[in-house]
């Protein structure tokens, strides 16, 4: 999440009024994440007691063709009792509109804080959550290709071009040229595939206590490998931000929590390492293409591309030893 476009309180309100929602009570801007503009938007309420929204305007790597994927994944979701937020329709029925040439969508307001530091009991949960949207998206009848997967990883290195990967870190360079090769080589295509959020990281879920109360910011969702979505959820949960240190005790209460509701298939299981693997390589790749080609203005803080160097360095030293995959599940 973060602000790209400033939208003015009459134009806010205008909006907010398409919507049986109340009127406009205020909306503030959230600066976090690098794709879109997000406000956190407080109006009177259909029924005069208050209600908060988050509304979103799409403003990088999205298309907008492919919003009803987005929007009808959340809806399904929800109608099968999964912690995501729904989308508020406008009184026409649409799941977004049109505003000044880019398109915005309202969208429910879940409870709950995002955790900085997890418990294992926090990763179970989150483990479980994942799993149950794996198996409540199976009859989810839109598909959308991931555009984020090997071969897309390496064009975008290509559009920074080395020098400027070289001046952020030139030790981010030569991992990209030691690993990347590998991992578009070897990726294992045959696993199974479904409907997966690609983007779970700790500031996508929100918890009460131990409770998983909310997933969100499903713009990366596609149809893909489901055990790639756990290794990106791995990547994402494990580790210190900066990716120095490796948290076991969180690995076993997240992969443990998955296991619980999903199974995972031999070939699930030794697929693991280059999953993760290519998880880290594609935050590598994202956050170095962002880092190049944020803009000084946005309102957003660039993320370092090498605290997923150190993830992926991990991973490459402790292989199946980092998933801690008890063998009395491991085969469902």
């Amino acid at each position: 999440m973060a602000v790209y476009t400033h939208l003015g309180a009459e134009v806010l309100a205008d909006l907010i009024g398409q919507y049986d929602v109340g009127k406009l009570v205020s909306a503030k801007g959230i600066a976090e994440g690098v794709s879109n503009s997000n406000w956190l938007i407080e109006t009177t309420g259909a029924d005069g007691t208050g209600a908060r929204f988050i509304l979103t305007m799409y403003e990088r790597r999205i298309d907008v063709r492919e919003l009803p994927f987005f929007l009808g994944l959340l809806d399904h979701l929800a109608a099968k009792n999964c912690p995501v937020p729904a989308t508020i329709h406008d009184r026409a029925g649409n799941a977004y509109r049109e505003l000044d040439g880019k398109s915005v969508a309202l969208i429910e307001f879940l409870p709950g804080v995002s955790i900085d530091e997890p418990t294992p009991q926090q990763a179970y949960a989150v483990g479980q959550a994942l799993a149950q949207i794996h198996t409540a998206s199976e009859d989810f009848s839109a598909t959308r290709a991931n555009d984020l997967r090997p071969a897309d990883w390496g064009k975008l290195f290509e559009q920074c071009g080395d020098d400027a990967i070289a001046a952020i870190n030139p030790d981010l360079l030569a991992a990209i040229q030691s690993h990347l090769p590998t991992l578009i080589d070897d990726w294992p295509e045959h696993l199974p595939k479904g409907t997966i959020h690609a983007d779970l990281f700790p500031d996508n879920v929100l918890m009460l206590n131990d409770t998983v109360s909310g997933l969100i910011d499903f713009y990366f969702a596609c149809s893909d490998i489901a055990a790639y979505d756990l290794a990106v959820t791995h990547a994402a949960w494990c580790f210190s931000d900066d990716g120095t240190q490796f948290h076991s005790d969180i690995s076993k209460g997240l992969i443990g929590g998955y296991l619980s509701s999903r199974s995972l298939t031999p070939a699930e299981q030794e697929a693991l390492p280059i999953l993760a693997k290519g998880a880290a390589m594609r935050f590598i790749a994202t956050r170095t293409f962002d880092w190049i080609d944020t803009p000084d203005t946005a309102l957003v803080a660039r993320k370092d591309p090498m605290a997923f160097v150190r993830r992926l360095n991990h991973y490459d030293a402790l292989g199946q030893n980092a998933f801690h995959i008890p063998d009395q599940t491991a085969n469902g």
